[in-house]
């Protein structure tokens, strides 16, 4: 007797741009352009590598060959639609999807309309889909601080908590590389021009680089997070400071962190009172969209439906959409666990194992 995961209302706050794409599409992509993809996104296998940075860059080197089918406008524009319209079928009433605009631009005349067409897209969906669709710009550890900066002044051009506008920005790329407190400046414009902060930190490194970027970029949320869970004085402090925790399960053990889902410290966050938000991060790579990650907490972390819909709750919280939509999204999730569960519900379609 299971309650339909895919039917829980929750929010998907770590979804990257082009790792939103599924198989089938960025084949189709591909074989339009006659672009050649190597068998690591071919092959319907998640893809599985040693945290390390051989293993981040054979990670980086699949990610960067998918990236090479995004190289025109309708195709930006496409990455959108398909990311709502596999969000809303995944019960997600709002997506924060995360673009480096940088990594675009050559193909569509410069970060400011590579940008802008992702923008105009997400408030079009958000309109014809009605699912909620805010835009989280991001810098990238592998450029330089001084980039970061131009992003962030180009992402507080476009601030606000309405669909199609920017509601954060952040750093991703591999946690080792570069030093946090050289992006402070950057996200120090990105605060004072009413964005929230979301850099990455917590997954391929553990406390000491959470704590530095605790310090040095004060974020609102954090990318992962998940190695929280090794300093307890760490954890209680980021639950005392209501810095919410943006965890994807696969992830991890698709980069290696963890040997499987049963070693993901999820139980140890939520008991400690942490905001957790489940995300699928990469998709295209990890083959398990955001459902899965609530049906994995729930097969392998043993997670009741009642802890569920709290974490469901929680993701709605931890979103940056305006006050009054969280409240009707909350009362959706306790419409749903209010109903009896079935007796079975169909698979998810991307129910990888791990």
């Amino acid at each position: 007797m299971r309650r339909n995961l895919r039917a829980l209302p929750k929010a998907h706050l770590h979804l990257h741009f082009t790792g939103s794409l599924t198989p089938a599409t960025l084949r189709k992509l591909a074989g339009t352009q006659g672009i050649r993809l190597p068998e690591s996104l071919t092959d319907n296998v998640a893809l599985r590598v040693p945290a390390s940075e051989r293993g981040w860059f054979r990670f980086q080197r699949s990610y960067d060959a998918a990236r090479q089918v995004v190289r025109t406008e309708a195709t930006m524009r496409l990455i959108v639609r398909e990311a709502a319209r596999n969000d809303r079928a995944d019960g997600s009433r709002r997506l924060e999807i995360q673009i480096d605009p940088t990594s675009y631009a050559p193909f569509v005349g410069g970060i400011t309309p590579a940008l802008e067409i992702v923008l105009d897209e997400a408030r079009a969906v958000s309109r014809s889909l009605g699912i909620s669709i805010g835009v989280i710009v991001a810098a990238s550890r592998t450029h330089h601080p001084l980039d970061a900066r131009t992003l962030a002044r180009l992402a507080v051009r476009y601030a606000g908590d309405q669909p199609g506008q920017v509601v954060g920005f952040g750093l991703s790329n591999d946690e080792r590389r570069g030093n946090s407190a050289d992006w402070a400046p950057a996200f120090a414009i990105a605060r004072r021009g009413g964005l929230k902060l979301v850099p990455h930190a917590g997954e391929l490194r553990g406390p000491a680089h959470i704590r530095q970027v605790l310090d040095t970029l004060h974020p609102d949320r954090l990318g992962h997070g998940v190695r929280a869970a090794e300093g307890p004085a760490l954890l209680r402090r980021i639950v005392d400071e209501g810095v919410a925790l943006e965890v994807c399960p696969a992830s991890n053990v698709s980069l290696g962190v963890y040997a499987d889902v049963t070693r993901v410290p999820l139980r140890t966050l939520y008991d400690a009172g942490a905001q957790i938000a489940l995300g699928a991060d990469d998709p295209l790579l990890f083959l398990a969209r955001l459902t899965r990650q609530y049906e994995l907490v729930r097969d392998e972390l043993g997670f009741s439906d009642a802890e569920l819909a709290d974490l469901a709750r929680q993701s709605i919280a931890a979103s940056f959409a305006p006050e009054s939509e969280k409240r009707t999204w909350i009362g959706e999730v306790d419409a749903w666990l209010a109903t009896a569960p079935a007796d079975t519900y169909p698979p998810h379609p991307a129910a990888a194992r791990f």
